[in-house]
């Protein structure tokens, strides 16, 4: 494998246009696109459209069904969601490309963490910028470099952008798992380690809330009467913490409890809401199992327990196909001087669906940073243009053949049927 002229003039352009990659990402980070405000992921949207059409192709905007909720009073609801985009580039082509972001984040409408800044480090700090706006900048920077490429006829792809990827892709899974049936290789952009490590082996993870429903008293005149759904989400959630440490790789973390009132009167309605990561299929069986035990429990406080949510995204192991094709990244790294590793991580993205659909996918292909998740978020300046060169030298070498994805397709196949 080797850079041919072609090759280093892509490269070299993008390494020019550093600059602008993370220009265009610092103005995404000032619209506030929490999953839930609908206004600010209508105004991102409109962001990427005006780069997305800049690509061959048909861009689409395709709505989204809206998901299932539990309110803080127990009772079901739905969310709305905003579109998907989705640009879809020769879908002729022998091989085919997946590659996937979100772009929504975590910050809530009411958020004080509005700008990007640029730390004492000269690190860039500010919402979205790793996770994942930078790596939606570094996708279509890569996208439009390589179009430039002559072999850029022989690989077809899909872009598909979400707005829910943060509250577990509710509502966008299936798009997910139908770009995923029409692919060789995917690419999803979610940062990658400070150290520009990628992702190797992920967890599964689910989402559960258990609505809990008692009996309202007066807690004085009439305390024994009652019964109290806040005590029993608050045991409920005990037995459930207690899951912690007895089997390998099972963490399960109880993120919050809604209920109660006045303090004077038993609470008659509690929901609890817990996030469980699982190394595999048989570990979430035995979770499962485990809640279901805890929930039998409540009864003996005269308690009903409604079980909503469960397991979404299954655990992505390094079978044969990954460790193939990360092994291709890291020789693609090596031809542009970039060093790659990668590491197991407890944590979840659109990669997990796109494999549990079939589709072997390097998903970490966004800049470096970290904090994620938190104000403290960052990251580097520079990884910008290096990200979208290793994108960029993937796309070119699996436009050549010396990338086979063909095959590395066909070995995921074998391992999913």
């Amino acid at each position: 494998m080797q850079l041919t002229s072609d090759d280093q003039r892509v490269l070299a352009n993008l390494s020019a246009r550093g600059e602008t990659l993370v220009a265009r990402a610092v103005d995404w980070c000032a619209i506030n696109s929490g999953s839930r405000n609908l206004a600010g992921l209508e105004q991102q949207r409109g962001a990427l459209e005006a780069v997305l059409s800049r690509l061959p192709g048909d861009l689409e905007r395709v709505p989204l069904p809206p998901s299932p909720e539990v309110g803080a009073d127990g009772a079901p609801k739905s969310q709305a969601h905003t579109a998907a985009l989705r640009l879809t580039v020769r879908p002729e082509a022998p091989t085919q490309v997946i590659l996937t972001g979100h772009y929504d984040t975590v910050y809530p409408a009411e958020t004080g963490f509005r700008a990007v800044l640029t730390r004492a480090d000269g690190a860039l700090g500010g919402p979205g910028i790793a996770d994942m706006k930078g790596g939606i900048s570094v996708m279509l920077g890569a996208l439009e470099a390589f179009e430039t490429h002559p072999l850029a006829a022989r690989i077809g792809y899909v872009v598909l952008l979400s707005p829910d990827e943060e509250i577990g892709s509710p509502a966008s899974a299936p798009l997910l798992a139908e770009a995923a049936s029409r692919g060789h290789i995917g690419m999803t952009y979610e940062p990658c380690m400070p150290d520009g490590a990628l992702a190797g082996a992920r967890k599964g993870s689910g989402n559960f809330h258990v609505s809990i429903r008692g009996r309202a008293a007066h807690a004085g005149r009439d305390f024994a009467s009652g019964r109290n759904a806040l005590a029993g989400a608050a045991e409920l959630a005990t037995l459930l913490d207690a899951l912690n440490g007895r089997r390998g790789g099972v963490t399960v973390n109880i993120g919050r409890i809604d209920g109660g009132g006045a303090l004077n009167v038993v609470p008659d309605s509690a929901v609890l809401r817990f996030n469980i990561r699982v190394p595999d299929t048989a570990a979430a069986d035995w979770c499962s199992s485990e809640i279901r035990e805890a929930m039998a429990r409540m009864t003996a406080r005269d308690l009903t327990v409604t079980l909503h949510g469960g397991f979404t995204r299954p655990a992505k192991p390094v079978n044969a196909a990954q460790q193939r094709l990360l092994e291709s990244v890291r020789s693609v790294g090596a031809l542009i001087g970039q060093t790659i590793a990668w590491r197991d991580s407890g944590g979840v993205c659109e990669g997990n669906n796109l494999f549990a659909a079939g589709l072997p996918n390097v998903d970490t292909l966004g800049v470096r940073g970290g904090d994620i998740h938190s104000e403290a978020e960052y990251a580097w300046p520079e990884s910008f243009a290096e990200r979208a060169r290793l994108s960029a030298a993937l796309l070119m070498k699996i436009a050549s053949g010396e990338v086979d994805a063909n095959a590395i397709r066909a070995a995921n196949t074998r391992w999913h049927s």
